[in-house]
């Protein structure tokens, strides 16, 4: 018992000569990271006023939406939005459209990046590896109407790619006017400009990788394609998984730009999607209900998707988004 006071004793001797520790108050961090929480006011207040304010008018979907009247005076309809837009054969068509051009682009241009950033990252000379990456980088600058305009010149029956195959004595493919062709268009033209800049972030990942396992691998005789699956690919895997469980959270959500810059009425079997559904019917026919309720629907079915993959991925052993 003495030795136990005494231990205290001192405890308490030390504990006096020391001091004393406050916690800062918010208004501390604030100000010792003025100019961080300064640079953030830009992307809240964008993130505000065009992601959570809209909020407010997902009402119109369930009234009988009325300019003159406003959102908050145009009456209830008891969900008969929903009743039209879930007993129009259109609307199951341009939701069928939707998933099998963006199933495509999972399919096709999700690996896409994944192989052109592997290629790259093997590359040894840097000047040409540099020179590549800007040139697959810039087709991704270029806007949908511009690139709209580019493959109507090159694969239009007249335009120059099939002027070129008729001059040669072939026939004139239907790029853009048969509807299978149109979505192998579709699906290379998306590739062609996402794939150079969705490899930023697995080149960026592929930098953490520890170069002592390439030296291991070299050491045991590995080729470059052991040591691209065996090193490589484990290395970007958290990558890989948290982009797919974004892509796949996006399976309902489709650019208004793409289709409708490439589509033409032949193909609108396969080209009239939510996103040229909902601009034709709910603005340009002033049925705003209508396309607030394909909205919120869109919605629904990406959140959906979003927690299922999130879930199966950390099931599967990998970290997911949360």
């Amino acid at each position: 018992m003495k030795a136990m006071n005494s231990s205290v004793a001192l405890d308490k001797q030390e504990s006096v000569g020391k001091p004393l520790v406050r916690k800062k108050g918010l208004f501390s961090y604030i100000k010792s990271d003025s100019i961080l929480y300064l640079m953030l006011i830009i992307p809240v207040a964008y993130i505000l006023t065009f992601k959570y304010a809209p909020i407010y008018g997902i009402q119109i979907a369930f009234k009988d939406y009325n300019i003159f009247q406003g959102v908050n005076m145009s009456p209830w309809n008891h969900f008969a939005t929903f009743k039209q837009i879930f007993s129009s054969q259109q609307f199951f068509q341009v939701v069928r459209n939707t998933l099998v051009l963006n199933g495509l682009d999972l399919l096709v241009g999700f690996p896409a990046p994944i192989i052109l950033a592997i290629l790259i990252n093997e590359l040894v000379w840097n000047t040409f590896k540099k020179v590549s990456q800007t040139i697959l980088y810039l087709p991704h600058f270029l806007s949908w109407v511009i690139i709209g305009g580019i493959v109507a010149q090159l694969l239009s029956p007249t335009g120059m790619l099939n002027s070129l195959i008729t001059h040669m004595g072939g026939q004139a493919l239907p790029f853009l006017t048969n509807k299978y062709a149109w979505v192998a268009t579709y699906s290379f033209v998306g590739v062609w400009q996402n794939a150079g800049w969705g490899t930023i972030l697995y080149l960026a990942a592929m930098t953490g990788i520890d170069k002592q396992l390439y030296e291991a691998a070299d050491a045991d005789g590995a080729g470059r394609l052991r040591k691209i699956w065996h090193v490589t690919l484990p290395g970007i895997r958290p990558t890989i998984a948290i982009l797919l469980i974004l892509q796949l959270g996006n399976i309902m959500a489709i650019n208004f730009d793409r289709p409708f810059n490439i589509q033409n009425n032949l193909v609108m079997d396969f080209g009239d999607v939510i996103s040229t559904y909902v601009y034709r019917v709910g603005i340009q026919s002033a049925n705003f209900s209508v396309g607030a309720a394909v909205g919120l629907f869109q919605s629904v079915i990406c959140l959906i998707f979003l927690l299922g993959s999130n879930f199966i991925t950390r099931k599967l052993g990998e970290n997911g988004i949360w």
